[in-house]
């Protein structure tokens, strides 16, 4: 949609150069533009405003995500010059700032995928649960707690506005600050699931993914990035990761990859059954 929207605008050699897929968190697109396109980044923002709905504001990335907020800067290009919106999945609404927190609607169908795992009375936790949107859904779709614990004082802010927003009150606990320290304080042997949604850091955090588990196990959803010559090589590749990390007795119920991020290199989940 978007290279047949620039045609006439910009010349074809520069249309094969676009990147045709790009985010849309509420109404605000993020698109990432090569550097030799910057000059026309007006160009094509304003082609995803006139023909993208329901699209009100364009920005591009200008650093990577990074840091332990994993945030990254963001350049506006067109349209309303605003970074806070209402994004909508899963029957569920979440205010999302966009230059103070880090989102990804590409997770929507493994945010889903999840909460249809849940059962009725399990108790959640989520490592690295951000503004609160697999928290969220979980909690409208189970009844179930879940421990909600993000670094971010922005995204645990917004975390607390959103469980209010969708009505979840009784169901999930937000906590801030870091997922170890909570835990090691507050939740070792509490949870019969727990998620861990940061792939770039998924290593770091294992063991105290296990010591939040109770004393039979349960379930850790662990994803991560994995380099691979293919995806089909990719899910091979996330095993080995695993047990080459994994200190405790598992079995690997099940390897999906989530998504490319990069020339061979992938996100990928692993569900683990953990036993203590």
């Amino acid at each position: 949609m978007l290279k047949q929207a620039l045609k006439g605008i910009i010349s074809d050699a520069e249309i094969s150069e676009v990147y045709s897929a790009f985010d849309i968190i509420g109404d605000i697109a993020v698109i990432r533009i090569p550097d030799q396109l910057m000059p026309k980044k007006k160009e094509i923002a304003e082609a995803i405003l006139n023909n993208v709905k329901p699209v009100k504001s364009v920005f591009v990335p200008s650093s990577p995500v990074s840091g332990d907020f994993r945030v990254r800067s963001l350049e506006w290009a067109a349209g309303e010059n605003k970074t806070l919106t209402l994004h909508r999945e899963h029957g569920c609404r979440f205010k999302v700032d966009v230059d103070k927190v880090y989102f990804s609607p590409r997770f929507s169908t493994e945010r889903a995928r999840i909460a249809d795992m849940v059962g009725d009375g399990e108790v959640v936790v989520n490592m690295f649960a951000g503004v609160c949107v697999f928290s969220i859904i979980i909690a409208r779709k189970r009844k179930c707690h879940v421990y909600s614990i993000d670094i971010n004082p922005d995204a645990h802010s917004l975390c607390i506005e959103n469980i209010k927003l969708n009505k979840v009150e009784d169901r999930i606990t937000p906590m801030l600050g870091d997922a170890s320290d909570i835990i090691a304080r507050e939740l070792r042997g509490k949870a019969d699931r727990v998620i861990m949604p940061l792939p770039e850091r998924a290593k770091e955090y294992i063991e105290p993914a296990v010591a939040a588990l109770k004393a039979g196990g349960g379930m850790i959803h662990y994803f991560t990035h994995i380099g691979a010559d293919s995806k089909k090589d990719a899910p091979k590749a996330c095993a080995a990761e695993v047990e080459g990390i994994m200190k405790a007795r598992y079995k690997l119920e099940g390897v999906r990859v989530v998504r490319e991020v990069g020339p061979r290199f992938y996100q990928v989940v692993a569900d683990l059954r953990i036993f203590k």
